[in-house]
């Protein structure tokens, strides 16, 4: 069902409707501000403005006071069947961004639990899979930890080389210098190659498992 607006306009209603719909911060302080009248509006009123500090929520980053309410605009327009909201799929919309709010407050599994919802239900949404791809990359922490851990140890062993070259080597056994040199650059090659492989691995699994999501749906 279409989302319609109503036939008469409160004090309270009209005030709100004179602020910029892009004025996201002045939004969320009238809502708060008048709040206490906005609940007892009709459902039409209340609901508008209802979603619109949702929105704005999510617009200026405040993504731990979004979560606290976008599940009611979800559960509201369920049970008012209301499907589309100026020319937007409301449910869809939402449920994205309750997620994106998760990803946003590091809450990777409930994220990546929503987001799945989403992409399941809405193949086409480009946005989702990236969403789930984020959510994929952050799955394996512990691959990113001993990646990160073994490069900065062999950078750490790289730069002491490099310290006991200079201060020793250089000075007093010029003779093993290329040797030492090669040690160093080798360590530092070795540190590198960890990150690569480690991020890279990382990367290529969370595209794998995005490609699997994608096919089951087909």
């Amino acid at each position: 069902m279409e989302f319609f607006n109503p036939t008469y306009y409160t004090q309270v209603y009209r005030k709100f409707k004179a602020i910029e719909p892009s004025a996201h911060r002045e939004i969320v302080r009238f809502y708060e501000k008048e709040e206490s009248k906005i609940l007892r509006l009709d459902f039409e009123e209340f609901f508008e403005m209802l979603v619109a500090y949702v929105d704005a929520l999510f617009e200026i980053g405040a993504y731990r006071k979004h979560l606290t309410l976008v599940d009611v605009v979800i559960e509201k327009s369920i049970n008012h069947n209301i499907k589309f909201y100026r020319n937007q799929d409301l449910f869809q919309k939402m449920l994205f961004r309750k997620a994106a709010s998760l990803f946003n407050t590091q809450d990777y599994t409930k994220a990546e639990y929503v987001v799945t919802q989403v992409y399941r239900m809405y193949p086409e949404d480009q946005t989702a899979m990236l969403l789930y791809q984020k959510c994929r990359l952050k799955a394996r922490p512990a691959l990113l930890n001993y990646a990160r851990a073994g490069g900065v140890f062999l950078f750490f062993l790289s730069a002491l080389v490099i310290a006991l070259e200079v201060l020793f080597v250089r000075p007093w056994y010029a003779m093993h210098v290329p040797l030492v040199m090669n040690v160093r650059n080798s360590i530092f090659i070795f540190a590198c190659l960890a990150l690569i492989i480690g991020f890279g691995s990382n990367y290529y699994l969370a595209i794998q498992d995005t490609k699997r999501v994608h096919h089951s749906k087909n």
